[in-house]
């Protein structure tokens, strides 16, 4: 497996090498799944709300932050408009044939999951993500990538077809738990540590997954 530079967010790639193994058909991308979660950042909270203070800054928001957090890239995050965390998101692309993950970006808490996919998008076939990818930068990111973006409609779109969201979200239900199982906090400050730190999780994933895809190829 091998990484290949990216853009800003530094993405990396899990690619040639497995074609080497005959896994060129099961690590296809004609379809993929997408998702992003939290990843939750050491902070030093009192430290920087006691500088906030004798700099006479009220709210500890995105825009101030910077001039007062240890860590300069982190950001705080908002899912749901309920759900925030300080710190960093992991975006990700899983090949639906294979279980492989194929490209992990790490951002800034506060970049949206449409925006995000820029970093991820597949090469050609359908991308099947949540309500967080049915905006326009999604279907931009899909376009370029010249791939069929399916996600799931938030409920006042106008577009919105129930009986096919039920039918998208049945089938991402099996890569959840990809991203589900991934540890929330991050060891390291700044987007490139973090970013390779996602880079040897998703390899360290891979690994074990080859090793259930490996005797299947064999019988094959």
């Amino acid at each position: 497996m091998v990484s290949q530079p990216g853009s800003a967010s530094g993405r990396l790639t899990f690619s040639s090498p497995l074609k080497e193994r005959g896994f060129q058909v099961r690590f296809s991308e004609v379809f993929t799944f997408v998702d992003a979660t939290q990843l939750i950042a050491k902070a030093t909270l009192w430290e920087e709300r006691d500088k906030a203070r004798q700099q006479k800054i009220e709210k500890l928001n995105n825009d101030v932050r910077p001039k007062v957090a240890t860590d300069k890239q982190a950001r705080i995050g908002c899912k749901g408009n309920k759900k925030y965390w300080y710190g960093y998101k992991e975006h990700g692309s899983v090949d639906m044939q294979s279980g492989l993950i194929n490209k992990v970006a790490t951002t800034p808490a506060n970049r949206p999951d449409a925006q995000g996919l820029r970093h991820v998008c597949p090469t050609q076939g359908a991308i099947y993500g949540d309500k967080g990818y049915c905006t326009a930068p999604a279907r931009q990111a899909a376009a370029q990538g010249g791939c069929h973006l399916a996600a799931v409609q938030r409920d006042n779109m106008k577009t919105k077809n129930r009986d096919q969201d039920r039918w998208y979200t049945h089938l991402r239900a099996p890569y959840e738990r990809v991203f589900a199982q991934r540890p929330k906090r991050v060891r390291y400050r700044g987007v490139a540590k973090n970013q390779f730190a996602a880079f040897f999780h998703a390899l360290t994933f891979n690994l074990k997954r080859l090793l259930v895809l490996e005797p299947l190829l064999m019988s094959a």
